[in-house]
């Protein structure tokens, strides 16, 4: 905890709903509902004019427009959202370089570490600056909390909507919290929630009076400790500027069950593209390949693969999500698919044994500098007497000398455009690489790994021998 009311939570208000507002003026000051439109859709914001019908997130579309059967419901569009909330984590940046985003439309900022704030008026004063400067830019309205821990911060942002400020001074935590439903501290879900309920808890001051050893008897020692502290106002968690994603997933729910098993299949693979397009703009690659499928009975069942290395090619998530569907009966229909990536990395190594037959076909169209019998097709070049020093820049060395034991060959630093072939492979920069080869005589496959440090190298240069296969 703080002294001073210097972390900051930023909570955009009914974000999807008021981008929405604010890009179609007909659609100011009416009820706007964003979500999934089709039977088994769901509510993912609603405008303040909406919620004053009873319509809010999560709720199943259907009822939404039973609700509110007037109201603009639309599809969402997360590239538009994800450019309105660019230019507001670029305002928070302007304040701290501690920023930690949650979502697209909400995050904690550290004032102190940004010299802007170090006690109550000057966290104030930045909190009501920002707020103007974000309608000024985009038109839409954020709540914001200031306290002196993360959890407090949220909850008074939470307190302060919409388009509000709430500073909670550092001491009077306790009085703030104490009236407040039990689900308003983090960790407390609907299941948690009950459990307190049955036992007469259901308020933060309750918990408190309960103590922490009946809380440790109620719910377990991690969490009732925890909960014990949040109880107090207690949190000292910092603010964290980076968050390494875990995992990269994309799914689906379909208006009618799915039946068809060759459907089926074909969803999947389009949910593998998908998410490999998420994966690889978001820079990563991942080792873990994982299957969702909701039966009709709401069942759901999870299957995953691990890669002996991590990957962002399409083809190999493709053929490791169709491989898990094999082990999963989907008599009765599908509801939902999914497809994700999890282990994530931020380099990729390939899977030749799921690329063998593009690889070889690409060796053998550039010519390898064979007969196709294995030995020196005439007019290729001889074997160079350093093990490829002497070969031609961008070419291959020749077939008989490829991922001979012993041989040093060049590795490139970005796997990204690494090229696969026999034991050889072109690349340029500085960095750390590792490859699976195919050598001839040994088992396919074998994984070597290189470090390449030269940035004067061309793309078209072979790279230094900085490797052994052997």
């Amino acid at each position: 905890m703080r002294a001073a009311p210097t972390i900051l939570h930023l909570d955009m208000d009914a974000f999807y709903a008021s981008v929405e507002q604010a890009s179609k003026p007909s659609l100011r000051g009416k009820a706007v509902i964003v979500g999934g439109l089709g039977p088994r859709g769901v509510v993912a914001t609603a405008s303040y004019e909406a919620r004053r019908f009873g319509v809010h997130s999560a709720m199943p579309t259907a009822q939404a427009r039973r609700l509110c059967p007037n109201g603009a419901y639309l599809i969402p569009r997360f590239t538009l959202y994800r450019q309105v909330s660019d230019v507001v984590m670029a305002m928070l940046r302007e304040l701290s370089p501690l920023v930690e985003p949650l979502s697209l439309d909400e995050a904690f900022v550290d004032l102190e570490a940004g010299g802007v704030a170090f006690d109550a008026g000057s966290a104030r004063a930045t909190g009501e600056r920002l707020r103007a400067d974000i309608r000024a830019a985009t038109g839409l309205s954020g709540s914001v909390g200031l306290a002196g821990s993360k959890m407090l911060a949220k909850v008074a942002s939470e307190e302060a909507k919409p388009a509000g400020l709430l500073l909670i001074e550092p001491g009077t935590e306790r009085e703030l919290l104490a009236p407040m439903s039990v689900r308003t501290l983090p960790g407390v879900g609907p299941a948690t929630g009950e459990h307190l309920r049955r036992a007469g808890i259901t308020t933060v001051g309750e918990l408190v009076e309960a103590g922490e050893d009946e809380l440790v008897r109620m719910v377990g020692r991690a969490h009732g400790t925890g909960l014990y502290r949040m109880a107090l106002g207690l949190d000292d968690r910092p603010v964290v500027a980076e968050r390494d994603a875990k995992s990269v997933s994309v799914e689906d729910t379909f208006d009618v069950d799915l039946h068809d098993r060759v459907r089926i299949r074909g969803e999947v693979q389009r949910l593998a593209d998908r998410c490999v397009q998420r994966l690889r703009g978001s820079g990563h690659s991942g080792r873990t390949i994982v299957l969702k499928v909701r039966r009709y009975d709401f069942s759901t069942l999870t299957r995953s693969e691990t890669l002996r290395g991590p990957t962002d090619d399409a083809a190999v998530v493709r053929e490791a999500a169709a491989r898990l569907l094999e082990a999963v009966d989907t008599t009765g229909g599908v509801r939902l698919l999914g497809v994700g990536v999890t282990g994530l990395a931020d380099y990729t190594q390939e899977d030749l044994f799921a690329q063998s037959l593009a690889a070889e076909a690409e060796a053998a169209d550039e010519g390898a500098g064979t007969d196709g019998t294995g030995g020196t097709a005439a007019g290729a070049e001889p074997e160079a007497a350093d093990g490829g020093a002497g070969a031609q820049e961008g070419s291959e060395p020749p077939a008989e000398a490829q991922g001979a034991p012993g041989r040093r060959w060049a590795a490139g630093s970005d796997v990204r455009h690494v090229l696969y072939g026999p034991g050889w492979v072109q690349g340029s920069g500085v960095g750390r690489v590792t490859v699976r080869f195919e050598q001839p005589g040994s088992e396919p496959g074998r994984v070597r790994t290189f470090r390449v440090d030269d940035p004067e190298l061309e793309p078209s240069d072979p790279l230094p021998l900085v490797g052994d296969t052997d």
